[in-house]
C-alpha cells in the first residue's frame, strides 16, 4: 500500500514532455531576451546621450560663430538677435529645447534663451567657465540631472564670452520610438522562439508517445506492435528501430521459452519414467537374473544421464550468478589444446573424425584457466561431432589477434547452422530445429561456454556458418 501511495504521488509530479520542455524555454527564452533587452536599452540610452551631446556641441559652436558677426569692438551685445537661437535649434532638428545662454568672461549672462521648465540661473561661477572640460554633468539639481556644453566666443585668440547650452539628461535620452520597437522586437522573438520550440517539440514528441504506447503493449505480453520508422532524426530512428528490434526479440525469446521448458521438462521426465518402468519391472520380478541385471545397468545410466542434465543445470545457474571460481596460471596454450584433444579422442569409440591442430612454431604461454578452457573445447568437440554425423574433419588454429590477445579458431567441416538460428545459439537452453529431435540435451553447452570465456577475460563467438562447416573463435588475453 506504501508502495502504491507513493508512486501515485510521483506520478503527480510529472509533467508532460511538451509543457516541461515549452514552458522552461519559454521562462529561459523570456530571461535571456530582458537581459538583452536590457543591456540594448542602456546601450542605445548611451548612444543617444552621446549623439544629443554632440549636437549641443555643435549648437553652441554655431551659436558663438554667428555672436562673432555681432561684436563690436570688443564687446559682446546684450541685445543680440533672439532668433538666431531659435534658428539654430530649428535647422538642428533638436530633441526637447535646450536653454543657451551667451556669457561673459565674469560668468554673467549677457543673453539667454531659457524655457520657463529650465533652470533658473542668474550667472555662471567663475570655476565652472574657467574649466577646461567642455561637457559636465550637472547632479541632482531640483530633483534631475543636467548636462552643460559650453564654447569660447574667440577673436584673435582672445575669449570674449562663452556661449552655454544646458539640457537636462531626460530630454537628451529620450528615445521612446526606440523602446517600443525594442519591446516589439523581444515580444516578437520570444513568441516566434516559443512557436518553435512548440512545433519541434510536439514533432518529436509523437514517436516517443508512440513506443510509450508500444511498451505498454509489451509490458501486457503483446509483442505484435506497430510503430513507424519513417522519421528523419536519426536518434528518433534509432529508438523506434532499437524498440522493434527489442520487441521482436523479446516475442521469440518468449516462444522459445515456452519451447523449451516442455523441452526441458520432456528431457527430465523420459530418464525418470524409463528408471520407474524398469525398476518396477525389477521388484515385480517381472524380469529375474541376467534381463533382471540389464534392467538395473540401464537405469543405472539413466540415472547418471538424470545427474549430468541436473548437474549442467546448477553448474549454469551457479556460473551465471558468478559462485563459480576461475583460478589462472600461466600455460603453454598449443600443448594444452594438444593434451585435451587426445583426452577427448580416447572416450571416442573409434569415432571416425580426424582431429588437427595448427599452431605457430614458437608455442605461446598465456595466463589463463586450464580447467575452464577444457570444459570450453570439450563442449565445441562434442557439438562437432554430432553436427558431423560420421566421417569428419575438425580442424584448431591458434594465431595472434593481436599484440594483447591470442585467438583460436575451432572449424569443423558439418552441415553447418541454419541462417535464422545463428542469432539465437548462445541463447540459454536454446536447440536448433534439426538437433532438438536427433541430439538429447539441455541447450546449455554454448552459453555455458561463452560464459567461461568471458569469465576468463576473453570470449567466443561464431565466426562464419555456412554448407560446408562451422567456425568459433575463442579469444583469450594473454595476461592477467
Amino acid at each position: 500500500m506504501k508502495g502504491k501511495f507513493t508512486d501515485e504521488q510521483d506520478e503527480e509530479k510529472r509533467i508532460s514532455l511538451l509543457r516541461y520542455w515549452t514552458i522552461r524555454y519559454l521562462v529561459t527564452l523570456v530571461i535571456g531576451l530582458t537581459i538583452i533587452g536590457f543591456v540594448t536599452g542602456i546601450i542605445i540610452r548611451q548612444s543617444t546621450l552621446n549623439k544629443n551631446l554632440a549636437i549641443d556641441r555643435y549648437l553652441a559652436e554655431e551659436v558663438a560663430a554667428r555672436m562673432l558677426d555681432q561684436i563690436v569692438g570688443t564687446d559682446i551685445p546684450t541685445d543680440g538677435d533672439a532668433e538666431l537661437f531659435y534658428n539654430r535649434q530649428k535647422l538642428l532638428e533638436l530633441s526637447g529645447s535646450p536653454s543657451i545662454y551667451v556669457v561673459d568672461t565674469n560668468g554673467s549672462i549677457l543673453m539667454e534663451n531659457r524655457s520657463k521648465d529650465h533652470l533658473n540661473i542668474s550667472s555662471f561661477s567663475q570655476k565652472l567657465i574657467s574649466s577646461n572640460k567642455e561637457v559636465r554633468k550637472l547632479k541632482n539639481i531640483d530633483g534631475k540631472d543636467y548636462y552643460l556644453v559650453k564654447r569660447p566666443i574667440a577673436l584673435n585668440d582672445s575669449v570674449l564670452g562663452w556661449i552655454v547650452v544646458i539640457q537636462s539628461e531626460e530630454e537628451l535620452t529620450a528615445v521612446d520610438q526606440e523602446y517600443k520597437l525594442l519591446f516589439l522586437m523581444v515580444i516578437s522573438a520570444a513568441l516566434l522562439g516559443w512557436a518553435a520550440i512548440y512545433i519541434l517539440s510536439r514533432r518529436l514528441l509523437k514517436p516517443i508517445e508512440n513506443v510509450a504506447k508500444a511498451a505498454k503493449q509489451v509490458e501486457a505480453g503483446n509483442y505484435d506492435i506497430e510503430l513507424n520508422e519513417k522519421v528523419k532524426e536519426q536518434e528518433v530512428y534509432d529508438l523506434v528501430h532499437s524498440f522493434k528490434e527489442m520487441a521482436y526479440k523479446l516475442e521469440q525469446l518468449e516462444s522459445i521459452r515456452a519451447e523449451l521448458l516442455a523441452g526441458v521438462t520432456h528431457e527430465l521426465k523420459t530418464p525418470v519414467t524409463s528408471i520407474s518402468g524398469l525398476l518396477q519391472a525389477v521388484n515385480d520380478e517381472v524380469v529375474t537374473g541376467e534381463e533382471a541385471k540389464e534392467f538395473l545397468a540401464i537405469s543405472l545410466q539413466e540415472t547418471n544421464r538424470l545427474q549430468k542434465m541436473v548437474s549442467d543445470l546448477l553448474d549454469f545457474n551457479s556460473f551465471a550468478a558468478n559462485a563459480i571460481p576461475v583460478n589462472k596460471k600461466p600455460i603453454y596454450i598449443g600443448e594444452s589444446l594438444k593434451e585435451m584433444v587426445y583426452q577427448w579422442s580416447l572416450i571416442q569409440d573409434n569415432v571416425p573424425i580426424e582431429v588437427t591442430i595448427d599452431k605457430p612454431d614458437e608455442d605461446i604461454e598465456i595466463y589463463t584457466d586450464v580447467l575452464r578452457l577444457q570444459q570450453i573445447l570439450l563442449n565445441l568437440l562434442n557439438n562437432a561431432r554430432q553436427a558431423i554425423q560420421g566421417k569428419g574433419k575438425i580442424t584448431i588454429t591458434i594465431c595472434l589477434a593481436d599484440a594483447h590477445w591470442v585467438a583460436i579458431d575451432f572449424q569443423d567441416n558439418g552441415p553447418g547452422i541454419p541462417a535464422a538460428e545463428q542469432d539465437l545459439i548462445f541463447e540459454r537452453f536454446y536447440r536448433g530445429e534439426e538437433k532438438k529431435y536427433k541430439v538429447r540435451g539441455l541447450g546449455l553447452g554454448l552459453p555455458f561456454s561463452k560464459m567461461l570465456a568471458r569469465a576468463m577475460g576473453g570470449d567466443l563467438k561464431l565466426k562464419e556458418s555456412s554448407q560446408d562447416g562451422t567456425i568459433f573463435t575463442i579469444t583469450l588475453p594473454f595476461d592477467d
